[in-house]
């Protein structure tokens, strides 16, 4: 668990906040992060790079709360944004729009006109029919626009193969053999595109560094050829992916992982972008959930929560792991194994099986590093409404996310047209 939540004899606290009191005060399910964590994070990255020169863009995908992204907006940070929803965010949470880099694959028109006209600072491009897409609005606009290509070099990032994205088989980036003759197009016929960099990022939490080096070894590759041809540069951007502990990971340390590509990079001129998210949010975030219902059946013990799979996605969908606490712990009930379960409508609504946990109906539980891909990728599955968000900063509790009503969830459905 962070350092931000531990205990205080038997109570969880988040930094000086008890989370019994949050979970009195704003119900279950609620997600609780810490901005004390959020900053420290922040922090550890602009440290661990020094003098060398830099930027740090905040991948918005991660978690984005507009409290979160207005924590880093006000560090002066960058984002990274995959969708128009993720745009309208940031710029809402005072981010500076030339600070802001637009990845992703189906960029679509409307979303690419609207980044242009608010003058955000980069396009990483994915594909060559992106590219034509660009230069056409660019042209009918009569405003050049700065780019990057996205480069996809065939890397295995040893990860869940749902968040790997550097292998030629997946739907991201340009093959590492067509971006020269990619990059001499641009500068040959596509006016109204100014290439300004280049882009590699083959997958979320990686707990090594090999495939990071792998990575930057075929970029250094490309940047060598495109001096070669000619072609100048301004930045290199080496993506996110930096993972964090679950469960019995050990992934590189910040400064270790930025050391990594300094010792590289430093030396090209060229200044070095990377888009943490999950490493930067995971574990400055909790959630908590009710204990409903204790049921044993001849073959299991299952603790029925008020969270359920459309609050937290990730083990329904990756399997993922997840520390489980009680937010009080029962020093006069002997512990059992149990599988913690939600009211979804499902099999797969589980959080975690076979916990040893002492615990009884009532009771309050914290499922851990939470702080990414957990409340962004919230549904409304069996029309639930979504969970609130508090942050805590020292002693104080700030309500950054309303619970959803039901009412809410219909809010927009027009019935009349039936009849």
């Amino acid at each position: 668990m962070s350092p931000y939540f531990f205990y205080k004899k038997d109570l969880l606290f988040a930094e000086e906040v008890s989370l019994a009191e949050v979970a009195e005060r704003y119900g279950t399910p609620c997600y609780v992060y810490s901005r004390s964590a959020l900053e420290n994070h922040w922090h550890a990255f602009t440290s661990a790079f020094g003098k060398v020169r830099h930027r740090i863009c905040y991948a918005v995908k991660a978690n984005a709360n507009l409290a979160i992204l207005q924590i880093f907006a006000k560090k002066k940070g960058g984002f990274d944004i995959v969708s128009g929803g993720e745009l309208e965010r940031v710029l809402a949470a005072k981010g500076e729009a030339k600070k802001i880099i637009f990845s992703g694959v189906g960029k679509q028109h409307a979303e690419i006109i609207r980044a242009m006209d608010v003058g955000i600072g980069c396009f990483n491009v994915e594909s060559e029919a992106e590219l034509e897409r660009l230069h056409t609005l660019a042209m009918q606009r009569k405003k050049v626009v700065e780019i990057a290509l996205r480069i996809n070099p065939n890397i295995d990032a040893r990860t869940h193969p749902y968040i790997a994205t550097g292998l030629s088989d997946n739907k991201f980036g340009i093959d590492a053999s067509e971006v020269v003759s990619l990059c001499k197009r641009i500068q040959a016929t596509l006016p109204y595109c100014k290439l300004i960099g280049i882009a590699c990022h083959i997958g979320s939490q990686l707990t090594e560094l090999s495939p990071f080096m792998e990575a930057l070894d075929c970029m250094l590759a490309i940047i060598s050829m495109l001096k070669t041809a000619g072609i100048s540069l301004q930045h290199v951007d080496m993506g996110g992916g930096l993972g964090v502990c679950y469960q019995n990971e050990t992934p590189p340390k910040i400064t270790e992982y930025v050391s990594a590509l300094c010792s590289k990079l430093q030396n090209s001129g060229l200044e070095i972008i990377i888009e943490p998210g999950r490493a930067l949010v995971a574990d400055a975030g909790v959630l908590l959930t009710r204990v409903e219902y204790v049921k044993s059946t001849p073959h299991k013990n299952f603790a029925i929560v008020d969270a359920g799979m459309n609050d937290l996605l990730r083990p329904a969908l990756y399997d993922a792991w997840h520390s489980i606490k009680a937010v009080k712990i029962n020093q006069d009930i002997s512990e059992k194994n149990y599988d913690i379960v939600g009211p979804v409508c499902e099999s797969a609504d589980c959080f975690g099986r076979n916990r040893s946990m002492a615990l009884k109906e009532g009771d309050v539980l914290v499922i851990d590093s939470v702080g990414a891909y957990g409340a962004c990728m919230s549904s409304n599955y069996n029309a639930r409404p979504r969970a609130a968000e508090v942050m805590v900063y020292q002693d104080k509790i700030f309500l950054v996310r309303k619970r959803e009503t039901v009412q809410s969830l219909f809010a927009e459905e027009d019935v009349s047209v039936i009849g």
